[in-house]
């Protein structure tokens, strides 16, 4: 077995046990955890440049993207708890799925939004568009959820 037959089966393997435990949109919990990731190392990247690099900081940016997982799975656990008590009781409670989709979106767009912020701190040139477009896609999903959005409230 040749070099190139080992990566595939192992990266199908790696697929095949996400899909397992994730589902079908197990590429969602993978984009967060990268974008976790790359926002971490822009983060550091971005303090490092500036002088103002500390790994106490560092550290507790790394355990808060731990608690969002945390979080995320607290939403999950929500949605389906409640569908499965209203199954008991004979009520569709089905949509209160929705409750950790909104949570693992919100966590997704700030996490990308904080990558963008993170670059356009280091002069990475970024799109205006992406930036103000991504900052849009949060107030709807908030307003969705019914909650208000950060920015809105530091305004008012």
């Amino acid at each position: 077995m040749n070099v190139f037959d080992k990566v595939n089966l192992i990266g199908g393997a790696i697929m095949a046990a996400f899909a397992a435990v994730l589902g079908q949109y197990w590429f969602l919990f993978l984009g967060l955890l990268i974008c976790n990731i790359v926002d971490w190392v822009s983060g550091w990247m971005k303090s490092s440049m500036k002088g103002e690099s500390c790994s106490r900081v560092g550290a507790i940016g790394a355990m808060k993207k731990v608690w969002y997982w945390v979080v995320i799975g607290i939403a999950f656990f929500i949605g389906f708890s409640f569908e499965q008590m209203g199954q008991t009781i004979g009520i569709s409670l089905a949509f209160m799925n929705m409750v950790g989709w909104f949570v693992l979106a919100n966590y997704l767009v700030n996490e990308i939004r904080s990558i963008l912020e993170n670059l356009v701190e280091m002069g990475v040139p970024v799109p205006a568009y992406l930036v103000k477009g991504l900052k849009v896609t949060a107030e709807k999903i908030e307003t969705a959820a019914g909650v208000q959005t950060k920015d809105k409230e530091e305004e008012a």
